[in-house]
């Protein structure tokens, strides 16, 4: 054993000796290349080219270059390699490190969703809902648990108005004239609520619940624009809906609602439980979205415009839920709500750096009114409100087509301005506005206006308004014709508000 022991130190001396030696050698091979060996290439190089022609410095030229490039391209290659090697065992690394970090997620998860699942659970036990109650267990008829439906909201108007529609019964006083409705509005908003305003504007807001069932006050804070339609409603004995729009709405589901799918109630809005209220009434109902443009008109209100420029009343359907189950509202008829005629959408706008820009798909389908000044104190004898349900309205508005139409001489003079700005400002009147203009005039006529006033009011903010997106410093000229043609068409004195308009934009640029 002794023997063996010697024998195999004496081999593992002798192995280390050769690996030594071997490194020694390659070791000495290469310092022996780059210190002496490279000397004595360079002296053999030296001593052949004195005998080089020509030709042989071309061929080491070439010959130079061609080892130059392969050496670089082999260089080249193992620094590639060794990128890729790195890069892959990297990766690997970072592979290893996302599966545990993954997996820690994964756990997290989890957890939170039995969390989750833990506060929802809480949720529906507040709703009423008790797992361990029999199904069969009954309640006395005469209590009506409205958390069991999907609209408690809408199921609580139900129960308000007992399922009847509320008539309305007019008096006899109650039934005036458009003229006399404007007076009497400005006497009672003066009167009971010490809020002023001039024939003009009130004209024009019974004139655009004529022209539309949307309508658009804007103008500067703090003129008024919420006062007015809330002052409506307080006028027809019957307050209007304030609404306030929120930034974050984005959808008609921020303003109508939606069916949660876990608790299967219906999360229902103020705005909602409005449009479905008036379907109970007979009377005015206005619904005001107050600073409707913090967001979005067009994103969460573009259907319900829709649907009211459909000319069939009865095509006036608002969905909300895919179909009727037991337990929904009386009026929900299909998962829809059938719009009533008398009620109207009032937004209010401001024009600031914290609002968005109302697009043409709105303004087109809306009656705007811009309230920009306070109107002075009105010393006006105590007024009362009226009473009047929106057939007698729609026939105040009927009648006024019928004795105050839109002259031929108005028409004609609208299709030359409209065939002039067609052409040099390459806007149109359209149809619909069209349309409206020959609703809004009668009444605004009927209300104790002028003929030429309603149009300056009107093309002054359904056309001129669309000049502001065009290049106005290069429409100079064209501008200065239009001034002249109103002139001549309608009379040195005539169109203020749209001259004023004209004039704005000649001073800007």
């Amino acid at each position: 054993m002794v023997e063996f022991g010697r024998y195999y130190i004496n081999f593992i001396r002798d192995i280390f000796s050769h690996i030594g030696e071997f490194f020694q050698g390659l070791f000495q091979t290469f310092a022996g290349f780059f210190f002496s060996g490279i000397k004595e290439l360079f002296e053999k190089f030296m001593l052949a080219s004195l005998q080089f022609t020509l030709l042989d410095w071309v061929m080491f030229v070439i010959v130079s270059i061609v080892n130059v490039i392969f050496i670089a391209v082999i260089v080249i290659k193992v620094i590639h390699f060794l990128k890729k090697y790195i890069k892959f065992v990297k990766s690997e690394l970072e592979k290893e490190s996302l599966i545990s970090e993954i997996a820690f997620l994964n756990q997290k998860t989890i957890e939170l969703i039995d969390e989750k699942n833990k506060i929802l659970a809480l949720k529906v036990s507040n709703l009423g809902i008790n797992p361990d109650q029999p199904d069969d267990e009954e309640k006395p008829d005469d209590v009506q648990d409205l958390s069991q439906g999907r609209f408690v909201k809408l199921a609580m108007v139900d129960e308000e108005y007992q399922g009847e529609i509320k008539r309305i019964e007019m008096k006899e006083e109650d039934m005036i004239n458009l003229k006399e409705l404007v007076t009497r509005f400005i006497n009672f908003s003066a009167s009971r609520l010490h809020l002023y305003y001039n024939r003009k504007i009130i004209s024009a807001f019974f004139a655009g619940m004529a022209a539309s069932h949307t309508m658009i006050l804007e103008g500067i804070s703090g003129t008024g624009k919420t006062s007015l339609p809330y002052a409506m409603g307080k006028f027809f004995q019957h307050d209007s809906y304030i609404i306030p729009v929120q930034p974050s709405w984005r959808d008609r589901a921020e303003m109508l609602g939606y069916l949660n799918e876990f608790t299967k109630k219906f999360n229902e809005t103020d705005f909602l439980k409005a449009i479905y209220e008036t379907t109970y009434r007979e009377d005015i109902n206005i619904v005001v979205l107050d600073e409707m443009n913090l967001a979005r008109v067009e994103y969460y209100f573009a259907e319900l415009l829709s649907i009211m420029e459909m000319p069939d009343a009865d095509k006036w359907l608002v969905d909300i839920v895919p179909e009727t189950k037991p337990g929904d509202p009386k009026h929900l008829i299909k998962g829809k709500i059938l719009l009533p005629q008398h009620v109207w959408f009032v937004g209010t706008a401001n024009k600031d750096d914290s609002t968005f820009i109302i697009t043409d798909k709105v303004y087109d389908r809306a009656t705007p009114i811009e309230i920009n000044t306070k109107s002075e104190f009105i010393d006006a004898p105590l007024t009362d409100g009226i009473v009047m349900n929106h057939q007698y309205l729609a026939s105040l508005f009927v009648s006024a087509q019928e004795e105050h139409p839109l002259s031929p001489l108005a028409k004609e003079n609208l299709e030359k301005l409209d065939n002039f700005i067609t052409k040099n400002f390459k806007v149109t009147f359209g149809n619909r506005i069209m349309k409206q203009i020959k609703a809004f005039v009668p009444v605004y006529v009927a209300s104790g206006g002028t003929e030429n006033e309603a149009l300056d009011y009107m093309v002054a903010r359904k056309i001129f308004r669309k000049f502001e997106g065009l290049n106005l410093p290069f429409l100079q000229d064209e501008i200065n014709d239009l001034s002249k043609l109103i002139t001549k068409l309608f009379g040195k004195d005539q169109f203020e508000e749209c001259q004023e308009f004209l004039n704005r934009i000649k001073k800007t640029f």
